[in-house]
């Protein structure tokens, strides 16, 4: 069997592209990228938490859909987008460490649609990590270009009608 790779410059393309918009803003950071993996870590701040000091559920639910996602974006080529369809996630204990450190991996290709796995860990004390959730996650590899297609028509689609994204119905209708 083949071994399959991704370039260094595509690898780095990857955990960049990672890292924007709300990921970043949650502080989560890429940390490995090869073929059909991809792993993340955020450092933890009180935001992160919940009311009771846990890590919050959703902060570890998006690093496991996010990451996973891009353990798909490794295997498809540079014209393909990443779009989750469907994710399930346990919980298996209470997260309450200082860091989080996701690891995903692909373990169902097919021509369109991906199945990725992944497991978060909380950093506690001395370094330990500790199995905090797992999920599964299915994915579906798109065009970028029919993704952009369907933005200039919703945003074409507006433009013809004046609308604008404020607008309630009644205030287009005047």
């Amino acid at each position: 069997m083949q071994e399959r790779r991704i370039t260094l410059e595509r690898a780095e393309f990857i955990k960049a592209d990672y890292e924007r918009g709300f990921i970043k803003h949650c502080g989560f950071r890429a940390v490995h990228a090869e073929w059909g993996r991809f792993d993340s870590r955020v450092d933890i701040t009180d935001d992160h938490r919940q009311q009771d000091g846990f890590i919050h559920a959703g902060v570890m639910a998006t690093m496991a859909d996010h990451t996973a996602g891009y353990s798909a974006f490794t295997i498809v080529p540079e014209e393909m987008q990443i779009l989750t369809i469907e994710f399930k996630i346990n919980f298996l204990r209470p997260a309450f460490g200082n860091a989080l450190i996701c690891h995903s991996k692909v373990i169902r290709t097919g021509r369109q649609i991906i199945v990725s796995e992944s497991e978060v860990f909380d950093l506690r004390k001395a370094g330990k990590e500790v199995p905090v959730a797992k999920a599964m996650v299915t994915l579906m590899a798109v065009p970028k270009d029919k993704l952009l297609k369907g933005k200039s028509r919703e945003v074409g689609d507006a433009e013809v009608t004046g609308a604008k994204s404020s607008d309630t119905p009644k205030e287009r209708s005047r």
